[in-house]
């Protein structure tokens, strides 16, 4: 799939949040999207899927089967988990219930089947979304912020599905501030930053930067310098203050 001098923006005359995107995503790939709040990762993880169109330029050989995961999974529908999944896997051509009762047994949703999707708690209802866009082998997987309000046994699930999607020829792209993603093999490292994608091998961005020295405990050192690096900044070093 390739982004064609894609540029977005939501007003007509508003400014762009995203310009000149020029970028191609292999079959088989994991490309992790890096960036601060407000940069556009979700713009261009929607744009990759098919939620949004660009204003310019075109998304060009999406591959026929999307799989989408918005960072917050839209409960608000008159279905329970199990009737919902049941509908998605009838829209995909699937008969019978076989892959939807595989997927909701692997991500443990059995005692929330048949709970509406409204009354499901966040994680619970991500745990859906991960599961329909799992019925049929994506593709491309589109995951945004996947792990938000999942318990800690899925969230190990979750690089999991990601490592079997690419190992079947598929494509994953995945906004990844936890770092969880950013350290498979072979992942690839995009950057958005003032509206514009930067890839790994580009380097820093020139004139964009500003060294900022922070303080924090020792025993959440590691956990900082990980969730750094996952939100694209460079890490030049790690020091000890000694005692005065």
């Amino acid at each position: 799939m390739r982004f064609d001098q894609v540029h977005f923006r939501y007003a007509r005359r508003g400014g762009w949040t995203l310009r000149e995107v020029d970028a191609t995503v292999e079959p088989g790939a994991t490309v992790v999207v890096l960036g601060r709040n407000g940069a556009g990762k979700s713009t261009l993880l929607q744009l990759a899927a098919g939620v949004l169109r660009p204003v310019r330029g075109a998304v060009r050989h999406r591959p026929r089967v999307v799989g989408w995961v918005p960072e917050r999974f839209p409960a608000d529908q008159p279905f329970t988990a199990r009737q919902y999944l049941c509908a998605m896997a009838a829209l995909r051509g699937l008969r019978g219930a076989a892959e939807v009762d595989r997927w909701i047994e692997r991500l443990g949703l059995g005692e929330h089947a048949h709970t509406r999707l409204n009354a499901l708690s966040k994680g619970t209802a991500q745990k859906v979304g991960l599961a329909q866009a799992l019925l049929v082998p994506p593709g491309l997987l589109v995951l945004d912020e996947p792990w938000e309000g999942l318990d800690a046994q899925a969230r190990t699930l979750v690089p999991q599905l990601v490592a079997e999607v690419t190992a079947a020829g598929g494509a994953v792209l995945v906004s990844d501030h936890r770092g969880e993603i950013a350290g498979l093999p072979g992942a690839v490292r995009w950057t958005v930053a003032d509206g514009t994608l930067h890839l790994a091998d580009e380097g820093p961005v020139p004139g964009q930067e500003v060294v900022i020295e922070v303080a924090v405990r020792r025993a959440d050192a590691d956990q900082t310098v990980a969730r750094l690096r996952a939100d694209g900044h460079r890490v030049l070093g790690v020091r000890e203050e000694q005692p005065r």
